[in-house]
C-alpha cells in the first residue's frame, strides 16, 4: 500500500514525459536520479484478505435497508426492547453472509484470472542472455522477447523483428475489437538488432508521454548512439505494441517495456460502467420510502397513545406493575423516545429486508434463461445469447425507442463489389468483369469480353485508379508463415500463389471487397507515408513512389470529404454517379490522387517529419500537415458496395412497431444510401412521408426549417411521418433548438440520423433519455463506434458481428443477430417485468399483512409494547416461511405463451411505462394487505374475544394462542394469495406453494413440542398442538381466509368478463393450450410441441 501511494505522489509530481533507458543502461553520471515506474502486475480484483471484511461492510451497508436494520438491532441491544435482538440480527446477518459470500466468491475468481496472468512465463534480456521470468517481474526498460501468438505482456516500444524490415503484424481484438491484422514498425536504426548480443550492446533512450488511456494515441521518441552520434527517431502508435494485443504471422520480436501492470493502455481502460438502475428498482425505493413513513407514522402514534392512555393513573401505576424509583425520576424526554424506539423495533418488519436477496437471486438466476433459449442461439456462427448485466432484466420490457446502427447491425456487414465511377464513365461489375453501363457482358459476335478485359486494364492504369488497390491498410495472410504485404517486395512471393491462396485481413469491410475485387492487377510501388484514417477528416491517404520515381498521393473517403478539396477531373458527372449509387443502397467511396514536384514533395516529407517527431500537440502539428497536403486534388472516380440486409430485419422492425416501440436509425453513411436501407428493411414505409433535416449551414436556417417540419405535420393528414437528418443539422439542431426538434422527432414513426459520428450517436440517445418523459431507451450495435451510445442508453445491446466484440464486451446482452431483438423485448423482457413488478408488490404486502395485526394488539394490551408474534416466527416469516413461493414464481410465471406473445407484439404495450408499479398499482396492494390484516386480527378476535375457552376441556387460551391463530391465518392466506397470482403452473410451484405451509405446520409442531434446553423460555410450549386440537380453530382458519380470497376471486372475475385487458383476451383464447403444455421453462424452443398440441 505505501509503495503504491508513493508510486502514485511521484507519478504527480513527474513532469509530462517520461523517459525509459533501453535495457535499463542508465547514464554513468551521479546526478542522475532515476524515475519510479509501476511494476507489471495486474490487479482487477476489488478486495484483499485483509480489507474484505471492512470494505464488503461498508459497501453493504451504504443500502438503505440493510442500514435501518443495524440501526434496528443496535438499538434492541442498547435499550429494553418487546423483542429479541435476534428477530433482527439474524435475517441481517443471513443477508450480509449470502451477499458476501457471492461478492467474495466473485473477487476470488478476479483474483485467480490475474494470478494466471500475472505468472505467465515471459523471456527478457538481462545481462547478455534471454531469462525466463514471470509476467509480474517485467521492469520499465526491460528488452522483452515475444512469440508468434503470443500476447504482449506489457506496453512494448518495438525494436526488431525476425524481419529485416522489422515490421511486424498484430490484432487488437481484445482491446478495440477490430480483427483485422495491423502493421507495426521498428526505427531503421534498431530492426537490425535481431539477435540478444546487438541489443545487449543497443544503446537508446525512449522520451515518451505519461501513460493516458487513449489506446490510439503515443507520442514519443527514441533516441540511438551509433558510432558517438545520436539518431532521433519519432514514435508513434505504429510503433506501441499494446498490453493484451497477440502477435501474429511473425515469427518473433523485441520490445522495450514502456508501460507497464496498471500504467498501460489496457489497464487504463478498465473502467466501471456507469451503473444502470433500472426503473422497477427506482420504483422499489420509492415504495420502501413510503413504507418508511408509514412505520414512523405507527410508531409516533402508538407512542403519543400510549401517554394519553397512562395519563389516566389507574393505567399508569397499576397494582400488578409499580414503577421502580430509577423509572419514577427517568426523564420525560428520555423516556419518550425509548419508547419510540421499542415501537419502532416492535413494527420494523414492515420493512421487507429479504427483498434485496429476493431480487438479486431472481434476476440471477432469471438471466440464465436468455443464455439457454434455443430461439437466440445462431446455428451458422455457433453463438448463443450472452448476459454481461442481470440488474436490467425487467427494463427489457419496458423499452420505448431503440437506437440501431445500421452496418453490422440491420446489414450483414458483407461487402461485394457492385458499380463504380471512372473519369465520369460508370460501369457494373458482372460475373467479375467490369461492363460499361448500357453494355451487356456478351455481344453477338463475342467481342466484349475481350473490350471489357482491355478496358479494365486501361481504365485502372491510364486513370491512375490504382488508387483503390494501395490506398488500403489491408493485410494479406498466405498459406506458407511470414508472407504478408507490408514490407520489401510483395509481389515476389505472391508470384508463386494464386488467389485463392490468400486470405485479406480488413478494419473495414469496405476496404476488402475492394481489394479482393482488384486483385488481379499486380503493380509494383514504395510505400512513403501513409496518412491515417481520423473521424475528423473522414478519409485517408497514402504517399507512393511510382514504378517511374515519381510521387503521388492516393486518397480516399466520403464524398462530403473529398470533393471540396478536388480541383480537375469529372466532379459533376462524379458526383451524380455517387448520389445514383447511394439512392441504390450502395456504399460509396470517393477517390482522388495529386502529383508533387520533387520540390513539393520534399516540402511535403519534411512537414510530416517535423509533426511526427514532436513531442508536444502532435496531432493538432499532423492535421495541419495533412491539410496542408490533401488539397488541390485530381479527382479519379466513385466505387459502390453492396451490404445486403439481415434475415427478418424487416420482420423486427414492424413488430417493434406494433408493440408501440419507435425505432431511431443511427448511420454514418450518406443519406441516400440510408433511406435506401431504411425502405427496404422497413424502417421506412413506402407511403410514409419523408420530412427532410439537411445539409443545413446556420443556426437560423436550421430553425427555420425545423419550423416548417413542425408546421407540415400539423397540417398533412398523413398518418405516419419519417424525418431524416443528417450530423452537421444535427449539431446545429442540438445547439440552440433542442426543443424544437424534439417536438418534429416525437411526431414522427421513425427517424434516420446519417453521416454520424460515434459521438453524436451518444448525444442523441441522451437526448430523448433526459427528455421530459423520461423514456426507456434501448441502443443496440456491433461496432467499437457504437460503443457511446450502448453505455449510454438505459439498456445496450451488442451484436456479434464482424467488426470484433468491443461492442459486446460494452454491452448489457449480446446477440448474434438483430431479428433476435424481438424475442428479447416481447418475450423475455415481457416475462420479467411482470415477474419482478409483482415480486415487489408482493413483498410489500405480505409484509403489510404480517406486521399491521401486531400494531392493532396494542390497542388491546395498553401500548404495553407485548410482541404478538413469538420471536422464532418473528424471524423466519421472510425468511423461510413465504420466501420460496415467490421466488419460484418470479423465475417461471407466464401470463400467456411466448409463441402468442410474438405473434401479437401489441400485448407489449399493456407492460409499457412501468404500469404494473404504478402508484395506483401499488396503493391496491397496499390497502389489500392492511384489509387482510385487519380481517386476520379481528376475525381471531372476534372468535376469541367473548369465550376463550375454545377447547373441548374448557381450558382457555392465552395471548400466545391468539398470535399462533392469527399467524397460521396469515401465513396461510398469504401463501394462496400468490397462488391466485399464478397462470404458469409447474410441478415446482406446487412443491414450493403446499410445502411451504406443510413446512410452517411440521416445525411448529416441533418447535412447541418439544422443550428446547438453549432457549430461554418456553412460551409455545404445546401452543400449537393445542391450537390444532380445536375444531373452532380449524374453523376460525377456513373462514378467515374464505373471507379474505373471496372478494379477490370475485374481482379477478368481475374484471375480466366486463374490462378485460387484452392480454387476458389472449388468456382466454389459448388458456386451453397454455396449460396442457408439458414443458415448465418459458425459453426452450417448443416449435414441435405446438404443432403437436391440439387448439385450446
Amino acid at each position: 500500500m505505501f509503495t503504491w501511494l508513493f508510486q502514485k505522489m511521484n507519478q504527480k509530481l513527474s513532469n509530462d514525459t517520461r523517459t525509459v533507458y533501453v535495457a535499463n543502461r542508465f547514464p554513468e553520471h551521479g546526478h542522475y536520479v532515476p524515475q519510479r515506474f509501476a511494476d507489471n502486475r495486474i490487479i482487477s480484483s476489488k478486495y484483499t484478505v485483509w480489507n474484505f471484511v471492512p470494505k464488503n461492510l461498508f459497501e453493504q451497508f451504504r443500502r438503505i435497508a440493510n442500514f435501518y436494520f443495524l440501526i434496528i438491532f443496535l438499538v434492541q441491544l442498547m435499550i429494553d426492547t418487546p423483542t429479541s435482538p435476534v428477530t433482527s440480527g439474524l435475517p441481517l446477518f443471513f443477508v450480509i453472509t449470502v451477499t458476501a459470500i457471492k461478492q467474495g466468491y466473485e473477487d476470488w475468481l478476479r483474483h485467480k484470472a490475474d494470478n494466471e496472468v500475472n505468472g505467465a512465463p515471459v523471456f527478457v534480456v538481462r545481462s547478455g542472455s534471454l531469462v525466463q521470468t514471470r509476467s509480474k517481474n517485467i521492469r520499465v526498460g526491460d528488452i522483452v522477447r515475444v512469440a508468434k501468438d503470443e500476447t504482449f505482456p506489457a506496453d512494448l516500444a518495438l525494436l526488431s523483428s525476425d524481419r529485416a524490415e522489422g515490421t511486424c503484424h498484430i490484432t487488437t481484438a481484445s482491446l478495440d475489437g477490430e480483427t483485422n491484422l495491423k502493421t507495426h514498425f521498428s526505427v531503421a536504426e534498431t530492426s537490425v538488432c535481431q539477435s540478444v548480443s546487438q541489443l545487449e550492446a543497443l544503446q537508446a533512450v525512449v522520451e515518451c508521454q505519461q501513460p493516458e488511456a487513449d489506446l490510439y494515441r503515443f507520442v514519443g521518441r527514441i533516441t540511438v548512439t551509433q558510432l558517438g552520434e545520436e539518431i532521433v527517431r519519432p514514435l508513434g502508435p505504429e510503433n506501441l505494441l499494446l498490453r493484451g494485443a497477440r502477435l501474429k504471422n511473425t515469427k518473433e520480436i523485441f520490445g522495450v517495456a514502456i508501460y507497464t501492470g496498471m500504467e498501460s493502455k489496457m489497464a487504463l481502460n478498465y473502467k466501471c460502467k456507469s451503473q444502470k438502475r433500472s426503473a422497477v428498482e427506482k420504483s422499489m425505493n420509492t415504495f420502501l420510502i413510503i413504507y418508511l413513513c408509514i412505520l414512523l407514522f405507527e410508531a409516533v402514534l402508538s407512542t403519543i397513545l400510549k401517554y394519553a392512555w397512562q395519563a389516566e393513573e389507574k393505567w399508569d401505576e397499576p397494582f400488578y406493575n409499580q414503577k421502580t424509583e430509577q423509572e419514577k425520576n427517568s426523564s420525560p424526554i428520555l423516556k419518550f423516545i425509548s419508547d419510540f424506539l421499542a415501537f419502532l423495533v416492535l413494527y420494523n418488519f414492515i420493512i421487507p429486508i429479504s427483498l434485496y436477496v429476493t431480487v438479486e437471486m431472481q434476476k440471477f438466476l432469471g438471466s440464465f434463461f436468455i443464455g439457454w433459449d434455443l430461439d437466440l442461439y445462431h446455428e451458422e456462427s455457433d453463438q448463443k445469447a450472452q448476459v454481461n448485466t442481470s440488474d436490467l432484466n425487467e427494463e427489457l420490457g419496458q423499452v420505448e425507442y431503440v437506437f440501431t446502427d445500421k452496418t453490422g447491425t440491420l446489414t450483414e456487414n458483407e461487402m461485394q463489389f457492385r458499380e463504380c465511377s471512372i473519369n465520369g464513365t460508370k460501369y457494373r461489375e458482372v460475373n467479375g468483369k467490369l461492363v460499361p453501363e448500357g453494355m451487356t457482358e456478351e455481344s453477338p459476335d463475342g467481342s466484349t469480353p475481350q473490350l471489357v478485359t482491355h478496358l479494365f486494364i486501361y481504365t485502372f492504369h491510364e486513370s491512375r485508379f490504382t488508387s483503390v488497390s494501395l490506398c488500403h491498410t489491408v493485410q494479406i495472410s498466405y498459406d506458407q508463415p511470414d508472407c504478408l504485404v507490408g514490407g520489401g517486395d510483395p509481389f515476389s512471393q505472391v508470384n508463386g500463389f494464386s488467389s485463392s491462396h490468400m486470405e485479406y485481413y480488413a478494419s473495414s469491410p469496405d476496404e476488402k471487397a475492394l481489394v479482393e475485387c482488384l486483385s488481379l492487377l499486380c503493380l509494383r510501388y514504395k510505400l512513403l507515408h501513409v496518412l491515417e484514417f481520423d473521424a475528423n477528416r473522414r478519409r485517408m491517404s497514402v504517399i507512393l513512389q511510382t514504378p517511374s520515381g515519381g510521387q503521388v498521393l492516393f486518397t480516399k473517403g466520403a464524398e462530403s470529404a473529398i470533393l471540396p478539396f478536388t480541383t480537375s477531373g469529372e466532379i459533376e458527372k462524379t458526383r451524380l454517379h455517387v448520389d445514383e449509387f447511394a439512392l441504390k443502397g450502395l456504399r460509396t467511396l470517393v477517390v482522388a490522387c495529386r502529383h508533387f514536384r520533387p520540390e513539393e514533395y520534399i516540402d511535403v516529407d519534411r512537414r510530416l517529419n517535423a509533426a511526427r517527431t514532436a513531442l508536444q500537440q502532435r496531432e493538432e502539428r499532423l492535421q495541419e500537415a495533412f491539410s496542408y497536403i490533401e488539397k488541390d486534388l485530381h479527382l479519379l472516380g466513385a466505387t459502390g458496395v453492396e451490404d445486403k440486409l439481415q434475415d427478418k430485419v424487416q420482420e423486427t422492425i414492424e413488430a417493434l412497431r406494433l408493440a408501440g416501440i419507435k425505432v431511431w436509425v443511427l448511420t454514418g453513411d450518406k443519406s441516400e444510401t440510408a433511406v435506401s436501407v431504411s425502405l427496404s428493411c422497413g424502417h421506412f414505409h413506402r407511403t410514409m412521408n419523408i420530412l427532410e433535416l439537411l445539409q443545413q449551414r446556420s443556426d437560423n436556417e436550421c430553425a427555420e426549417q425545423l419550423r416548417r417540419l413542425a408546421r407540415r405535420i400539423k397540417e398533412d393528414n398523413v398518418i405516419q411521418h419519417g424525418l431524416v437528418v443528417d450530423g452537421a443539422s444535427l449539431s446545429l439542431a442540438l445547439r440552440e433548438h433542442e426543443k424544437l426538434f424534439m417536438e418534429v422527432c416525437k411526431n414522427c414513426s421513425a427517424v434516420l440520423c446519417c453521416r454520424m459520428a460515434p459521438l453524436q450517436k451518444a448525444k442523441v440517445v441522451r437526448l430523448l433519455k433526459t427528455s421530459p418523459e423520461k423514456p426507456i431507451t434501448l441502443a443496440i450495435g456491433d461496432g467499437a463506434n457504437d460503443v457511446s451510445m450502448i453505455q449510454e442508453a438505459h439498456v445496450g445491446i451488442g451484436i456479434m458481428g464482424k467488426e470484433g466484440r468491443q461492442a459486446v464486451r460494452n454491452s448489457d446482452y449480446a446477440i448474434a443477430r438483430f431479428k433476435f431483438l424481438a424475442k428479447l423485448l416481447l418475450v423475455h423482457g415481457h416475462f420479467y417485468y411482470i415477474r419482478i413488478a409483482t415480486l415487489v408488490q408482493y413483498f410489500f404486502y405480505k409484509n403489510v399483512c404480517f406486521i399491521t395485526p401486531q400494531f392493532l394488539y396494542q390497542f388491546f394490551c395498553l401500548f404495553s409494547q407485548q410482541t404478538l408474534y413469538d420471536s422464532v416466527y418473528l424471524t423466519l416469516y421472510n425468511i423461510c416461511f413465504t420466501s420460496l413461493p415467490i421466488l419460484v414464481y418470479s423465475l417461471f410465471e407466464q401470463l400467456v405463451h411466448p409463441h402468442i406473445l410474438q405473434s401479437k407484439p401489441a400485448l407489449y404495450r399493456d407492460i409499457s411505462k412501468n404500469s404494473l408499479l404504478s402508484f395506483r398499482t401499488f396503493l391496491y396492494w397496499t390497502l389489500l394487505g392492511f384489509c387482510h390484516a385487519f380481517v386476520f386480527f379481528f376475525g381471531s378476535y372476534i372468535l376469541m374475544g367473548e369465550d376463550t375457552t375454545l377447547m373441548g376441556n374448557g381450558q382457555m387460551f392465552g395471548n400466545w394462542t391468539f398470535g399462533t391463530l392469527v399467524f397460521t391465518v396469515m401465513v396461510i392466506t398469504v401463501t394462496l394469495k400468490l397462488a391466485l397470482e399464478t397462470h404458469f403452473w409447474t410441478w415446482m410451484n406446487h412443491f414450493v406453494t403446499w410445502g411451504s405451509i406443510a413446512f410452517y405446520f411440521i416445525f411448529s409442531l416441533f418447535y412447541g413440542g418439544i422443550i428446547w434446553p438453549f432457549l430461554h423460555t418456553q412460551d409455545m410450549y404445546f401452543v400449537f398442538v393445542q391450537l390444532l386440537s380445536s375444531g373452532s380453530a380449524w374453523f376460525a382458519i377456513i373462514i378467515i381466509i374464505i373471507t379474505c380470497l373471496f372478494p379477490d376471486v370475485v374481482k379477478k372475475v368481475f374484471y375480466r368478463h366486463l374490462q378485460p385487458t387484452s392480454t387476458q383476451k389472449s388468456q382466454v383464447t389459448y388458456g386451453g393450450r397454455i396449460h396442457r403444455l408439458s414443458w415448465a421453462f418459458c425459453c426452450f424452443s417448443s416449435s414441435e410441441a405446438l404443432i403437436d398440441s391440439p387448439a385450446g
